[in-house]
């Protein structure tokens, strides 16, 4: 999802800015690419189901046009840069983070736009593997205009690791999973009385809000919820065009029907998944506008969740529910915050319940973020 060059997004941006102006640097197509992705950053919360996708035009090494994919349904990141360009874009190069679309969806194809403003080369990080927008390279080509494909498709498919999720494999029918732990430097969520807040400070919670606003949903279990009591809400600069839901997994535990995630689930829909939930249990919970999903395991749970339209999930603890979703292999990234303090023996583990028959047997995951949250660090993995 980030890159490894530390090229994260700025959370100060808003969701709709006016045009941005280019930098006033000349840059190679890598250059290009990279800004490309940084601009593809300003659609997070506003795009989705649909891509994020940043793209640069260039007259040799001079930018003349960047745009970016802003909003669900509106222009695409090709058609705002041409925009920008002009007629200036003859014969220049167009960097986009994603292979132009071939189809008419709620917006016309973005490769008639690039033909028709003259683009000679046009180099793309990855392909679109959606069925029926994907194939402009072969459209492009066919009209004479130079194609390169793969150009950091590693740090545009990291970007884009939630719209690829279902598309590269058809048969996962699972939300995403991302996991978030804000721990101390051995790896404790809550100190012995069971306090957290806050482990991390104000800069790591900023990004947290910034977060949340990509995904479809948040998650936490039981126990988490009633010793927190969070409202699992975006409170932060961006506004997600969509809210995303509150999903509780429950186990033997039972969250207090006072809980704040039941008080507004009139106004913010809010899920229960539970595989021993009574009827009784099921129609209190339906009576406060919280939807009861019963599912017997965590894997039926999440499936329970995509038939009902959630294609992401950002789960916040706490350390029973993460340990069984490692152990059921259901963890696609792990999004760690460190902080600089330590919470010893007795303070709550941050996993547990996950078994590692060895070192031979242990998993290694692939780093694709580091960066300072002010004092705090984050750590960003992926599974794959």
């Amino acid at each position: 999802m980030f890159g490894t060059r530390g090229s994260a997004p700025d959370r100060r941006d808003t969701p709709r800015p006016a045009r941005p102006t280019p930098p006033a640097l000349d840059m190679t197509e890598l250059d290009a690419m990279r800004r490309a992705l940084d601009l593809a950053w300003r659609g997070w919360g506003r795009v989705h189901p649909n891509p994020l996708v940043g793209a640069v035009v260039l007259s040799g090494s001079a930018i003349i046009g960047e745009g970016y994919h802003a909003e669900f349904g509106g222009p695409h990141a090709e058609r705002e840069a041409l925009a920008a360009a002009g007629g200036a874009a003859r014969e220049g190069t167009l960097v986009v983070t994603l292979e132009p679309c071939a189809h008419h969806g709620q917006q016309p194809p973005c490769v008639d736009a690039v033909i028709a403003a003259g683009i000679s080369r046009v180099v793309a990080a990855m392909p679109d593997p959606h069925p029926l927008a994907g194939g402009g390279a072969e459209r492009l080509r066919a009209h004479g205009i130079a194609v390169e494909m793969g150009l950091l498709r590693d740090r545009a498919e990291r970007q884009n690791a939630i719209f690829l999720h279902s598309l590269v494999d058809p048969l996962i029918r699972r939300p995403f999973v991302a996991v978030k732990l804000a721990t101390s430097l051995d790896h404790r969520i809550a100190d012995a009385q069971g306090h957290s807040r806050w482990i991390s400070g104000e800069e790591a919670r900023d990004f947290v809000q910034w977060l949340r606003a990509g995904f479809d949903a948040i998650g936490v279990g039981a126990r988490s919820a009633m010793v927190d009591n969070p409202a699992l809400t975006v409170r932060g600069s961006v506004q997600p065009r969509v809210p995303p839901r509150r999903v509780i997994f429950q186990g033997a535990r039972r969250l207090p029907l006072e809980a704040e995630v039941y008080r507004s689930a009139r106004e913010i829909p809010t899920l229960v998944v539970s595989g021993d939930l009574s009827a009784n249990e099921a129609a209190a919970l339906a009576e406060r506008g919280v939807e009861p999903v019963r599912a017997p395991t965590l894997t039926a749970g999440l499936a329970a969740l995509w038939e009902r339209g959630l294609r992401s999930i950002l789960i916040e603890g706490g350390g029973r529910l993460t340990g069984a979703l490692l152990q059921d292999g259901l963890v696609d990234r792990y999004y760690w915050i460190v902080s600089p303090l330590w919470l010893g023996d007795h303070g709550t583990a941050a996993t547990r319940g996950h078994e590692v028959a060895s070192l031979v047997a242990a998993e290694r995951w692939t780093p694709v973020q580091h960066r300072a949250l002010g004092q705090d660090t984050l750590l960003v993995y992926d599974r794959r």
